[in-house]
C-alpha cells in the first residue's frame, strides 16, 4: 500500500463537510508512509491547494459549494503543472452520472464515502502509484449501472483507428472493470505482455491512465460491443 522508508504520499483532503474532512485527515496522518498536507472546502480552494502543495492524491468530493468538485477536478487535470496529481472522487452511488464526468475531466479513481477505512489507504496508495479505476467488482456495478441507463449519444472524442484487434480486447476488457491479472487469464496472456498492450493504448488514444481508457470504451461503444467480451 505505502513505504515508510520513502517519501510519503500526500494526501490533499477536499469536502465540504468538516467532520468528513478531519475523520479523513485523521485517517492519512496516522497512516506510516502517509501524510496530508491540507483540507479544502470548496473546489476553488482544491485547486489553489493543489497547485501550492502539489499532493500525490486529492481526495475529492462531488458537491461542494464554489467550485464543484468535478469542475475542479477538470482543472487540476488539465493543468500541465499538476501532471503528476492525482485525483481520487469521493461518492455514493446515487451520483454515478456525476462520477461518470468526473473520470471524463481525468479523475483517477473513485471511492464510495462508506468505504473502510483500510480499502481507502489502499486506494490512495494504488493512485499515488499511478494505477486507476479502484476495486474493479465496485467498477463493474458502476459499469453495469451505465448500461442501464445510457446517456444521450453523442459524438465520440476519440476514435479507435489504428487499435489493433488485441488492443480491442484488452480494452473491452478494461471497461468490464478486469485487472491486469484477471485480462491476462481471460486472454491466456502473460503479464508483460497484457502490461505492452495497455502501454500501447494510452499513447494511442492520448489517454491519461486506466479510468479514461473505460471513457474511451464507452464513448466509441467498444464497451457494448462484442469484442469486449461483455
Amino acid at each position: 500500500m505505502t513505504t515508510t522508508d520513502a517519501t510519503p504520499v500526500r494526501v490533499l483532503i477536499a469536502d465540504d463537510q468538516a467532520m468528513v474532512r478531519g475523520s479523513f485527515r485523521v485517517l492519512v496522518d496516522h497512516t506510516p508512509g502517509m501524510t496530508a498536507v491540507g483540507e479544502a472546502a470548496n473546489g476553488t480552494e482544491a485547486v489553489e491547494l493543489a497547485r501550492r502543495e502539489r499532493p500525490d492524491v486529492v481526495l475529492m468530493d462531488i458537491r461542494m459549494p464554489a467550485l464543484d468538485g468535478i469542475e475542479a477536478t477538470r482543472q487540476i487535470c488539465s493543468d500541465p503543472a499538476l501532471s503528476a496529481v492525482h485525483v481520487l472522487i469521493l461518492t455514493t452511488f446515487d451520483l454515478d452520472e456525476y462520477v461518470y464526468a468526473a473520470l471524463r475531466a481525468g479523475a483517477a479513481g473513485f471511492l464510495l464515502k462508506d468505504t473502510p477505512p483500510s480499502e481507502v489507504l489502499t486506494a490512495i496508495g494504488v493512485v499515488a502509484a499511478g494505477a486507476a479505476l479502484l476495486a474493479p467488482s465496485v467498477t463493474r456495478r458502476l459499469i453495469a449501472e451505465f448500461v442501464r441507463r445510457p446517456e444521450p449519444a453523442r459524438p465520440p472524442s476519440r476514435s479507435l483507428d489504428g487499435i489493433t484487434d488485441r488492443e480491442l480486447e484488452v480494452l473491452g476488457l478494461i471497461a468490464r472493470g478486469l485487472s491486469n491479472t484477471e485480462i491476462t487469464e481471460h486472454l491466456h496472456l502473460s503479464l508483460a505482455t497484457v502490461k505492452t498492450h495497455i502501454g500501447r493504448l494510452l499513447t494511442k488514444l492520448r489517454a491519461r491512465d486506466r479510468a479514461q481508457l473505460v471513457i474511451v470504451a464507452y464513448e466509441t461503444g467498444l464497451a457494448g460491443d462484442r469484442r469486449s467480451g461483455a
